[in-house]
């Protein structure tokens, strides 16, 4: 079968290898469709600190069922999608029903290996079906739900102040469950086409470029208050030092990023406002099952989040130029 293998960072070969057999209680999956993130993107620059080299990348992912295991509710031919947090089921985490931060996590295209590959087998468990949903928008609900995860975890109440900072797929993400939970939503970000993206296609109440007065642009939307959840989806240890400041008193503040670095904030302010600090990893077959329902309902806008579309045999090509900012990608997909 065809597989994409990044081999070193900057270096994406296509090679042969054989099609994988699946072992008991595995589904073989005919993988069609795989969305390329951000994690993808540090992988091909070197920057993903997870990662040992090489690497078959990809964990957004959809396709078809080739086979099942006797006694599994999926049948050859159907659509599904894969929650790619092969969690061990019996750790401290997983007893407490928070499988998205297993101890023992292996997050396929990071961990191990994922689907820029024709096929791939996969517990049952992991496998969901996509009924009603196109590829391509079963290839979206991964991401989609790791910003639905975050939104559960910050328990917002309508009519709420919210602010996502950072907006692109996985703040967008966040900004879309944000509004349908209630909140007046706001997104701080520098770049103005995002932001456009998220008045038009999200409906966020209000947009503000990033800058040296966005802090006074930000207190005075809310007439000095700031918010009463902050979101941060930036992967900028700079910028989630300053989302500290937009809490306001009460508030929480949800860090969906996770970088490689040390996070400091001031004590006496975080004590002033009794902050809530939440952290939020990956998502849950609970949350994967909420975005399908929301694509279901056409309350996701899919078809605007797919600005490009590729082929599995391009991506050497096609990827470098999606990760500069002039492709204004918001989410693409390879077809495999």
């Amino acid at each position: 079968m065809n597989t994409l293998v990044c081999t070193a960072p900057g270096e994406l070969v296509l090679e042969q290898r054989p099609r994988p057999v699946p072992a008991e209680g595995e589904v073989l999956v005919r993988i069609r469709r795989v969305g390329v993130c951000g994690t993808d993107m540090h992988i091909f620059r070197g920057t993903q600190p997870y990662l040992a080299y090489p690497r078959i990348m990809g964990h957004e992912l959809a396709g078809e069922v080739v086979s099942a295991p006797t006694g599994v509710d999926l049948a050859p031919g159907e659509a599904v999608y894969i929650m790619p947090y092969m969690s061990c089921g019996h750790c401290s985490a997983c007893r407490k029903d928070k499988p998205n931060c297993c101890r023992n996590i292996q997050v396929l295209g990071v961990h191990v290996d994922g689907g820029l590959a024709e096929y791939l087998c996969v517990p049952a468990g992991f496998v969901g079906k996509a009924t009603g949903l196109s590829l391509d928008e079963a290839a979206m609900v991964e991401f989609l739900a790791i910003g639905a995860h975050a939104v559960r975890r910050a328990q917002i109440q309508p009519g709420q102040s919210v602010l996502v900072v950072g907006a692109g797929p996985i703040g967008i993400a966040a900004a879309l469950f944000a509004k349908l939970a209630g909140g007046v939503v706001t997104a701080l970000d520098g770049r103005r086409d995002r932001l456009d993206f998220c008045a038009e296609h999200i409906g966020v109440d209000h947009t503000v470029d990033l800058g040296p007065d966005s802090a006074h642009r930000l207190g005075s939307i809310t007439d000095g208050d700031f918010f009463d959840v902050v979101f941060d989806a930036t992967g900028s240890p700079k910028a989630m030092e300053a989302g500290f400041a937009y809490v306001g008193h009460g508030g929480a503040y949800v860090l969906i990023s996770v970088v490689s670095a040390d996070i400091t904030f001031s004590d006496p302010e975080f004590h002033k406002r009794e902050t809530t600090l939440l952290a939020s990893r990956n998502a849950t077959l609970e949350d994967f099952e909420m975005v399908v329902e929301t694509i279901r309902a056409g309350k996701a806008p899919t078809r605007a989040l797919n600005t490009h579309s590729g082929r599995l045999a391009d991506l050497p090509t096609d990827l470098p130029n999606w990760m500069s900012p002039e492709a204004g990608v918001i989410k693409a997909i390879v077809s495999c």
